[in-house]
């Protein structure tokens, strides 16, 4: 797929899930679910799930827990793949 394709369609993805104040722990097993059924998941990070941390760090550690790698973050929202 070239660079220009999947920008586009990570700019056409929606959001299907969103860590709260329970944490990334908490969506882990179905971001894994998810990437096992299509090849990118948008995540967003809510307010309370960042604290002092940022969208970044979330996203990165949150690819590690599912072995996913994080392709984008922007603002408060990250594109997995695996």
């Amino acid at each position: 797929m070239s660079e220009t394709s999947k920008q586009s369609r990570i700019h056409d993805l929606d959001a299907t899930l969103r860590v709260g104040k329970h944490g990334i722990e908490s969506v882990a097993d179905e971001l894994d679910d998810q990437l096992e059924h299509t090849d990118l998941v948008k995540v967003k990070f809510l307010r309370s799930s960042r604290g002092g941390t940022t969208a970044e760090e979330l996203a990165d550690d949150l690819a590690e827990m599912v072995n996913a790698d994080v392709i984008q973050v922007r603002g408060h929202t990250a594109v997995f793949e695996k």
